[in-house]
């Protein structure tokens, strides 16, 4: 993993990459599937206006969708986040989330539990796109706060 480290401080690399998840999100699209849970948000100072879906059964993430209108930095963190949470436990997911938010607050994080999500490592030294990188980020917080929803 660390050559994924060494290539995620090129800043091409990590334009790319959220470029790539911009174009060809991951998980994208609604389901209206009724086990699924949703949370919707929109932003006060961008076009962000997105739903995240999560569908969390035996304290595992199955699965996570999102869909909406939304910049380039919030359609790509969501959708690397997508990618992260799917197959993990509920403890897994909110460990990562965690990650995520230490990483965006400027912190010491750990990058290898973040994966391509490093890719927006620099966006605490533009403060107007943190809220752009976290939108997605906060509705799954939401979700796994909130639990598995009622069969």
């Amino acid at each position: 993993m660390n050559s994924m480290n060494h290539l995620l401080d090129d800043p091409m690399v990590l334009r790319e990459l959220i470029m790539d998840h911009y174009q060809y999100p991951h998980h994208h699209g609604l389901t209206d599937d009724p086990s699924y849970r949703h949370v919707h948000m929109a932003s006060d100072s961008c076009i962000d206006d997105i739903t995240v879906q999560s569908k969390i059964v035996d304290g595992i993430v199955e699965d996570v969708r999102f869909d909406g209108v939304a910049c380039t930095i919030s359609t790509s963190s969501t959708s690397m986040m997508t990618d992260l949470m799917i197959g993990k436990t509920k403890e897994q997911a909110e460990a990562i989330v965690d990650e995520y938010f230490r990483m965006i607050d400027h912190k010491e994080y750990d990058p290898d539990v973040l994966e391509e999500a490093v890719a927006m490592k620099n966006v605490y030294k533009q403060a107007n796109r943190i809220k752009c990188a976290t939108i997605g980020w906060k509705a799954m917080k939401q979700m796994l706060e909130e639990g598995e929803g009622h069969e």
